[in-house]
């Protein structure tokens, strides 16, 4: 069997022929001459020897016979991919399919290699990607982040061309300086939107978007495993992880003295705010497009795309949700009706909103959130009149840059709360846990109780694998974003039982003022709730203090999974590390996982809940899996580890005594105030 580790050599220099030279060590494959597209079957060998002379390491490639790709090869190689168009997702699904069936490694790399260089470059990374997470026989393989095989979506266009030209001038041995990626480059301070820069620009955040997506896709073949998308609670945390997404963005705007987002509810009404992303696509050599203030919806009919949708189908697919969930049911495609119960309602709902191959019935209940990202992605040209490319609202890697992505997700979380909304309130006796008793909680980060500080820190990537066609060498590029100082939580609980007790500890944060500087009603804090960190603990009879750190969050990754050189931050061969990084690499950023604050202090409520793990617990083992951010991206291959409703216990309106925070608690709840604190400092790197 040939060594999966070379497969990792196909994400280098993603525009660049195959027969180049990939790892940064002058590897080169052996390139079957009827594998090269015509452009180079006369030169691949020159061209090789000029790159690695008569030492290269040289990678073969065994020949086998082709299966037929030629619907994935209609897309265009400069075209841009895009997951919310169903024609995209399902040329990418048969390019998943003939990965996922090929019979051994060596196949899939001669397969793969051959693919390279004739289909779409991003579909090909998308792909493959996914093919490689669920084969058995390539699982552990730990692939390179995004940002590092195509940069152009991360960084400003003119940083892009700084990269180029140090280069092509300055030799590696001379030791080149990093490229500052800056903080201001997308609009000036008269536009108030751009607060938060930090927020929608960020390298982890937009890498979790596209990482969450990559592990759970939408689509796939007829003849692929089923399995490769039907993941369990998989509706469900596309839900969740949306929703926690728009409470920490409503907390960050908080922490700019803005009102919470307004929902996009009316299509016809113009969107206020633009957005001009200053990035430019390598694989199309376009400018991604912006978007002018006021700019009108309209139909999108674009042949070329294979697209068209009208803001009647939207409205008409939007009116058929919410009569489902009015009526408590769903029908399939049999007209049978699906109950949306208290367990699986929202798993349903979630389905049928993102239009995944689950959905029970797509000629019904449509496509609604996948095409309101393409309406908006091309309200400059609909028609294709000026042939321009989508904007960044039909890409999942640039999405979250666009401010109007979280008024269109502020509308689709507002349709699963509709559902929520009409779930029974949870009773005193659905939270309670007998004979636990929460007594305090408090908040330690550098010697100072209930006070966290927010700062500005420089870090690096390095980003040369992803520039093609200039001379090799490490090519970093230097980005600002947010940190906090670590912190930890010290919670005391009583056990009156007289026996050990097992307790799922939950934590949330959420700020205590609204918009308007008032206590925060239970029915809008519950929303606003971030989860930041739930773990299983064993109560031993007595009194008894835990401590958590916030590094050790089961919504993030590490700090190092984002800011990473990918050689340099390798596990040993075939340790457990290894063997779940890629999974792994799916989670919010660690360097986020608490709000910005302010400079005089923000106040927010910690809550704690210790709830009855013997009631939630799922029986499986998760050695060996990857379940270090859980809560936003579920367990791989496994069962999602808490047989509760996702952010419970604020999924649901709460009980009609409970009109703050306060009264919602039970014994076995605990909040206390937490000030966090921002410095307006840079922690710069030599």
């Amino acid at each position: 069997m040939g060594d999966k580790k070379n497969l990792l050599l196909l994400f280098d220099h993603p525009t660049e022929p195959v027969f180049m030279d990939k790892g940064g060590d002058g590897t080169l494959f052996n390139v079957p001459d009827h594998y090269l597209t015509d452009q180079y079957t006369k030169i691949c060998k020159k061209a090789q020897y000029r790159i690695g002379g008569s030492k290269a390491r040289m990678i073969d490639l065994k020949e086998i016979s082709i299966p037929d790709l030629s619907f994935p090869m209609s897309l265009g190689r400069t075209e841009q991919f895009s997951l919310m168009l169903k024609s995209h997702r399902q040329m990418a699904g048969h390019l998943i399919e003939v990965f996922t069936k090929l019979l051994s490694v060596e196949d899939l790399l001669s397969v793969a290699a051959y693919a390279r260089d004739r289909v779409n470059p991003v579909m090909f990374h998308y792909a493959l990607s996914v093919a490689l997470l669920h084969r058995p026989d390539t699982q552990g393989l730990d692939l390179p982040s995004f940002a590092q095989s195509f940069p152009d979506r991360f960084i400003d266009s003119q940083v892009l061309r700084s990269v180029r030209e140090q280069s092509f001038v300055v030799e590696e041995s001379e030791s080149r300086v990093p490229i500052v990626v800056p903080v201001n480059y997308t609009a000036s301070d008269l536009d108030h939107e751009h607060r938060l820069w930090y927020f929608r620009e960020d390298l982890g955040i937009n890498l979790h978007h596209w990482h969450w997506h990559l592990v759970y896709p939408i689509e796939i073949s007829d003849g692929a495993d089923r399995r490769i998308v039907d993941k369990d609670r998989r509706g469900e945390l596309f839900y969740y992880m949306h929703q926690q997404v728009m409470a920490r963005y409503n907390a960050e705007r908080l922490s700019n003295h803005m009102a919470r987002v307004q929902p996009l509810n009316d299509l016809d009404e113009p969107i206020a705010e633009g957005y001009f992303p200053k990035m430019d696509s390598t694989v199309a050599s376009r400018a991604y497009p912006p978007r002018f203030d006021d700019t009108q919806l309209s139909d999108v009919d674009r042949p070329a795309n294979q697209i068209k949708v009208g803001l009647n189908d939207m409205k008409r697919w939007i009116d058929r949700i919410y009569q489902a969930i009015h009526q408590g049911y769903v029908l399939d495609t049999n007209n049978e009706r699906i109950q949306l119960d208290e367990v699986k309602g929202i798993d349903y709902l979630g389905n049928i909103i993102e239009a995944s191959v689950l959905s029970p019935n797509t000629a019904l209940y449509g496509d609604v959130h996948n095409m309101g990202h393409v309406l908006i992605s091309y309200s400059h040209d609909p028609t294709n009149k000026h042939l321009e490319n989508q904007g960044v609202m039909g890409d999942s890697t640039t999405a979250m840059r666009d401010p109007v992505f979280y008024k269109w997700h502020a509308f689709i979380d507002n349709i699963f709360q509709e559902h929520k909304g009409r779930l029974p309130a949870y009773t005193e006796e659905d939270l309670s846990y007998p004979g636990i008793t929460v007594q305090n909680i408090n908040v330690i980060s550098q010697d100072r109780i209930n006070r966290i500080t927010t700062f500005w820190q420089e870090s690096d990537v390095d980003m040369s694998r992803g520039v093609d066609f200039v001379p090799r060498g490490s090519v970093v590029a230097r980005f600002t974003h947010l940190q906090h100082n670590p912190f930890t939580y010290s919670i005391n609980v009583v056990n009156s039982t007289g026996a050990t007790k097992f307790g799922y500890v939950r934590i949330f944060m959420a700020p205590k003022l609204d918009d308007r500087n008032a206590p925060m009603f239970m029915a809008d804090q519950r929303r606003m709730m971030i989860e930041l960190d739930k773990v299983g603990i064993s109560i031993p009879p007595g009194q008894h203090r835990f401590v958590r750190s916030s590094t050790e969050s089961s919504v993030t990754i590490p700090f190092n999974r984002t800011f990473r050189n990918l050689d340099n931050n390798r596990g040993a061969a075939n340790s457990a590390e290894e063997l779940e990084n890629f999974f792994c690499g799916c989670g919010w950023p660690n360097h986020m996982l608490v709000p910005k604050g302010r400079v005089e202090g923000m106040s927010f409520e910690l809550f704690v809940m210790i709830s009855n793990y013997d009631n939630e617990r799922v029986d499986q083992t998760l050695v060996g899996s990857c379940s270090d951010a859980a809560s936003y991206c579920g367990v791989r291959d496994r069962l999602y580890p808490d047989r509760r409703s996702m952010g419970f216990p604020f999924d649901r309106v709460p009980r009609m005594s409970a009109v703050l925070l306060k009264d919602f608690l039970t014994p076995n709840m605990s909040t206390v105030e937490v000030n966090i604190t921002h410095e307006d400092r840079t922690v710069k790197l030599p």
